[in-house]
């Protein structure tokens, strides 16, 4: 499946090099070359959204790092952190022929649990949803547009 393909989401100058026959993306957050799958093309356009169209730090912003989820190895896509530097926003990123399902948010809320991001967000580039997290009156609430950075 082609990695390359338009996305629901504002264009952004990506650094792309091909290496035998594969093609590599410089990543905006880890600095190195990664593999360029559809799910890392959606997350690099993804970083770049929140960077550029909304105010967020690069700084703050995490990838693919790993959590344990009662005993399993489990991978969130990105984590962007508040000026406490404590998790405040969680996206979930799949590649664009992936629906966003059921399935993809109770993964992101997996990930919820053990993170306690204030919002959460799915993502395959051509579609989104966002959701606000109430932690006080203990319910998730869809927003329609994913907030801008404040301080």
């Amino acid at each position: 499946m082609n990695a390359i393909q338009p996305l629901n989401l504002p264009k952004t100058e990506l650094k792309l090099v091909r290496k035998a026959n594969e093609i590599f993306v410089h990543c905006l957050i880890r600095k190195k070359q990664i593999n360029l799958t559809p799910e890392e093309w959606v997350r690099q356009h993804f970083i770049a959204f929140l960077s550029n169209n909304l105010g967020y730090a690069i700084e703050r912003i995490s990838v693919e790092k790993s959590l344990d989820y009662f005993g399993l190895k489990k991978r969130w896509d990105i984590v962007v952190y508040n000026q406490d530097f404590i998790p405040e926003v969680l996206i979930e990123c799949k590649a664009p022929h992936i629906p966003l399902n059921e399935n993809v948010l109770l993964q992101a809320l997996n990930y919820q649990n053990k993170l306690s991001c204030k919002f959460i967000g799915l993502t395959n580039g051509i579609n989104h949803a966002f959701w606000y997290i109430d932690k006080e009156n203990i319910k998730i609430q869809s927003i329609n547009e994913f907030p801008k950075f404040q301080n």
